[in-house]
Formats: C-alpha cells, structure tokens, sequence
C-alpha cells in the first residue's frame, strides 16, 4: 500500500483533468455570480451557475484585458475555458480564455453598458449642448483622409458656403490607433482655437467598423470640447456614444456639413429682401419728411423770418406794461395793509395812555403792578407823557379790592 499526501493526490487529480482533451478546451454557458474584479491584479474571479449546479472560475489578466464588456452578477454568458484544479483548495475550477455575453453581442453589451454609465454622469443632458455658430469662419473636421464622407463634407461645405475655411484633421476611423488619433485630432482643434465649429465622424459599417467612436476616451474628449461638435457617424439608422455627446448629431457626414453653414442662396435671398425693405423704408422717410418740410416751408416764419421777430417784440412790449402794472398794484396794497398796521400799533402805544394822564412806575427799567414790588426808601422812576420823575417811596399801602 502506498501513501501519499494531499498535495501529491491534488497535483495528480490536476494532471489527470488537465491531459484530458476534452477538459482542455470546454465551452460552457451559465449565469455569473460571486463576481469580483481584482482591480491590481487584473484578474477576474466568479462562478458560473445554473438551475442545478455551480463551478468556480477565473479568468486571468491578459485574457480579461481582450473583453470588450464589463462582466456582471446575473449576466448570462459563454466561456471558452480550459478545467483544472486549484490545488490549496482541492477544488476544480475553469480557466476562462474568453467570455460572450449569451444571445447578444460583446460590442452591444459594452455600448450599453458605456451608454448607461456616461448618461448617469450627465454626459448626454441636453443643457450643456451649446448652440452652433450662424456664421462659422473656419469648419474642422476630424474623419479619414479617404473614403466618401470626406468628399461629401468638402463638397458640400463648398456648395452651400464657400466662405467658411475647412480645417481638415485627417484620422483613422476604425482600428485599435482611431481613438488615441480622434482624441487627438479634438485636442488639437481646441488647444489652437483653429476651428468655430468641429464635424467629427465617417461613413457607415458594421458595429466593428464604427466602435471607434464608442471610446469612452473619444466620448469625454467630445464632451470636454470647447467648440461645438457635430457627430456624423455611419448613416440614419446608426448610433454612437459620440452622437449622444456631442452638442449636435447629424444623420450622415453630408447633413453634417448642411447643418454646420448656412446656404449661401438663402443668405443672398435674405440680403435682397433687407436690401429692398431697406429701401423702401428710405424711400418712405424721405417722402415723409419732405412732406412735412413744405409744410414747414409754408409757415410765416420761416418765409419772413424778420415777422416772428416782431411778433416776440409786441408780446414783449405787452408782458413790460403787464408787469410794471401789477407791480404798482402790488405796491399799493402793501402800503394800506403797511397804513393799517401803523394805526394799530400807535393806537397800543403805551405812550397814548400816558398822554391822557395816566403814569408809569419803574424799579431798575421794569414796570411796577403792585406795591408789594417796593420797600419804603427805595427808589422809583415815574414815566409820564413828557418825561420822567425820580421819586423815593415815604409810604406804602396796599388797597383791598371790594367786591362789586
């Protein structure tokens, strides 16, 4: 009998399961659970379940750095993996080489996925998209150097407003080197100001062929663009994360290119309407105010300028003599009113009841009302109509009023 320990057992169960062939290439379909993503390491960990089982899986760095989705619990998936054994644990598991999402495409997922997340950070909110210029000066535009979408962009550009300067940033549009040169191409336009409006896009494909412009690197560069971007990415029914970013989406490259200029005809047909409303208006001032000028020149005053003079100078003479009027006028009545004040303070001059007989006793200027105001020896001044008597007082009495 041999012995042997757990770590030989594990080791040859693992070498057992790992020289199978059909162990060593499984395709298997389940429902991720237990997901976990070891953001240092860059492994993924999970387990694949159905309605009566589960296995454990792991799906290492350089294989999880091809997904083109992000895994998730309850997602339902298709892995190529080869089986084997975790020998610490004694526990088989799967080596995952590569991972589809079960009945919808990897690109799919990952679109949607990217959609939901930029559109929670507000990226797709219609209040930060900025109106396009009316009147662009210079028009960039960031698409390959060959191939129809250019074409048309030039040539429509050129119909419809060949005052506009094109900027072309030649780029690729498809392949693992289109967003770092789409990224590029944007920071360029906007680190130079070369451009008042951007039209960022090509024509159409499959989703493969447009996934380019589902960058999350090109999505942030096109919403962080200080110009206005336009997005025109394959044909109508096609849709990008760079359409819902970007301040306008246009259908095709050609409906870009119209939606970044005015049509020249209609701007000269606009100029001529102005122009003949223009002049009409003129046309209208001038016959007015000539109208109102022969009316002028039929005034008085202006065929004998020398009348309205003389005019002013008989109002004149009028206002004088109605002036000098009311201010005799004024006169006399301030001299009764000036009469009739006089006579009433002569008639309360103490002076007239002095003259009728009466007299005024005085102690140091204040008049005197009874004799308790003096002491006998002292000193009064009587005032009378015609002078004044310095007397000393010898007696006093005081006289009791009697009743009537």
């Amino acid at each position: 009998m041999t012995v042997i320990t757990v770590s030989q057992l594990n080791t040859y169960v693992r070498s057992v399961l790992e020289s199978d062939p059909h162990l060593s290439t499984v395709y298997v379909s389940g429902e991720i659970s237990n997901f976990t993503n070891h953001y240092r390491s860059g492994h993924l960990y999970m387990s694949l379940k159905d309605e009566g089982a589960v296995v454990r899986a792991v799906m290492f760095r350089g294989s999880a750095s091809k997904l083109r989705f992000e895994p998730q619990n309850g997602m339902k998936v298709i892995v190529r993996a080869k089986v084997s054994l975790y020998d610490r644990d004694g526990a088989y598991q799967i080596y995952i080489d590569d991972m589809q999402p079960d009945g919808v495409g990897a690109l799919q997922v990952a679109f949607e996925q990217l959609k939901a997340r930029l559109a929670q950070e507000g990226l797709f909110d219609e209040r930060r998209k900025r109106p396009l210029p009316p009147y662009p000066a210079r028009v960039g535009v960031i698409t390959s150097s060959t191939g129809a979408a250019v074409r048309d962009i030039i040539n429509v550009l050129g119909r419809r407003y060949p005052l506009a300067e094109i900027v072309l940033m030649p780029v690729l549009v498809q392949g693992d080197g289109a967003p770092s040169q789409l990224v590029e191409a944007l920071e360029k336009l906007n680190r130079l100001r070369a451009a008042d409006v951007i039209i960022i896009g090509r024509g159409g494909g499959s989703i493969e062929d447009l996934w380019a412009f589902n960058d999350e690197r090109v999505a942030r560069a096109v919403a962080a663009s200080a110009i206005p971007v336009i997005s025109a990415v394959g044909h109508e029914t096609d849709f990008t994360i760079c359409d819902f970013v970007a301040d306008l989406r246009a259908p095709t490259p050609s409906a870009a290119a119209e939606l970044a200029v005015p049509d020249r005809q209609q701007l000269l047909a606009l100029l001529k309407q102005r122009r003949w409303t223009l002049q009409r208006d003129v046309q209208h001032t001038i016959e007015r105010e000539s109208k109102r000028l022969a009316v002028l020149k039929e005034k008085r005053c202006l065929s004998t300028p020398l009348f309205l003079v003389e005019e002013q100078g008989v109002r004149l003479d009028y206002l004088t003599r109605a002036l000098a009027s009311a201010g005799t006028l004024a006169l006399r009545e301030a001299d009764k009113q000036l009469s009739a004040y006089s006579a009433k303070l002569d008639a309360l001059s103490p002076l007239k009841v002095l003259s009728r007989g009466y007299a005024m006793a005085l102690r140091e200027g204040q008049p005197l009302t009874t004799v308790e105001q003096v002491a006998v020896g002292e000193t009064v001044k009587i005032r009378l109509a015609d002078g004044r008597l310095d007397c000393t007082v010898t007696d006093r009495t005081v006289e009791k009023k009697e009743n009537v």
